[in-house]
């Protein structure tokens, strides 16, 4: 079969105008936004600085590979701040876990109005309990998973590090390492970032339309995804730029506005009924993609996408 990437683009940017713009309605655009805003409680997702050209035995490199061991010490020797850090870090989880459980269940609610062509939220809330649920306790392991992960490689570059710094035949930033250490997390922050769009793109649909598990959902998309991984590394890609021409859109309107763009940008739920057209758009093009590999995986009612044979 013929697997296409613009065709689903515009076929999904036709969908998105139709639904948002002919007519335009306020109150469907609103109610919509909100699926979409609850869809993407948990998807908002770091810094860095520059030393000096050569970082000594005494300078900059040692205090900072010194500064988890400092950090406890300090912690330790501050029974009050430990205990109210304690605190603030278990409420962020318990924050963490329910923006989670609201995600999973909004998901199946937006991609619900997007194929169907709706505005609703109690229905989709009620009837895809189950899914969403599902979806809730992969998600929950997979971002335990991740944690862990990226724990144990910070462990090991802090670790790895400080031995470096402390061998007594080595002198000076262990660079190598360090640049080892930036592949690996890169690596597993692509991963990472696959594993996390996929889900969204292609396995929460196949959930959506034939009512099943997470783990069944991800069965379904990786037989076909065995068969045409260079076409799904593509989407990712497409994915990619598309979302960086979007934030440099983002930081011109920002710009031309004096920065209220912005401020309005940030705001929980307006910045979605804002940008809703991209979300809406960036929806429908993974269900025009996904319609490609045959009705079976066609999550859009009454259209029959043609696969063309090679």
């Amino acid at each position: 079969m013929k697997i296409a990437f613009f065709e689903p683009l515009g076929r999904g940017w036709n969908r998105m105008t139709s639904a948002l713009f002919k007519p335009f309605d306020l109150n469907k655009w609103l109610v919509v936004a909100f699926t979409a805003f609850l869809a993407g409680l948990f998807d908002w997702n770091g810094g860095g600085g520059n030393g000096s050209s050569q970082w000594s035995r005494d300078g900059s490199f040692g205090e900072f590979i010194d500064f988890p061991g400092k950090a406890w010490s300090w912690l330790t020797s501050h029974p009050g701040w430990f205990t109210l850090i304690l605190f603030g870090v278990a409420f962020l989880v318990i924050l963490g876990i329910v923006l989670l459980w609201l995600s999973s269940r909004g998901k199946f609610m937006f991609l619900y109005n997007v194929a169907l062509d709706k505005a609703e939220v109690s229905r989709p809330w009620k009837e895809y309990k189950k899914e969403g649920d599902s979806l809730f306790l992969w998600r929950f392991v997979f971002v335990l998973i991740c944690f862990l992960v990226f724990l144990f490689l910070i462990v090991i570059m802090f670790a790895g590090g400080s031995q470096l710094y402390k061998d007594t035949s080595f002198h000076g930033f262990p660079i190598l390492f360090f640049v080892m250490m930036g592949i690996i997390f890169l690596i597993v922050a692509v991963v990472v970032g696959y594993i996390a769009l996929f889900l969204d793109s292609f396995v929460v649909p196949l959930m959506f339309k034939h009512r099943l598990s997470a783990m069944k959902g991800w069965g379904m998309f990786l037989n076909i995804f065995k068969t045409r991984p260079f076409h799904f590394i593509l989407y990712g890609l497409l994915m990619l730029g598309l979302s960086l021409l979007f934030g440099i859109a983002v930081v011109i309107a920002g710009l031309l506005t004096c920065c209220v763009g912005f401020v309005l940008l940030v705001i929980p739920y307006i910045g979605t009924v804002i940008t809703l057209p991209l979300w809406y758009w960036f929806r429908a093009f993974s269900l025009e993609f996904l319609a490609q590999f045959g009705d079976e995986y066609n999550v859009l009612p009454g259209e029959k996408k043609e696969t063309t044979k090679t």
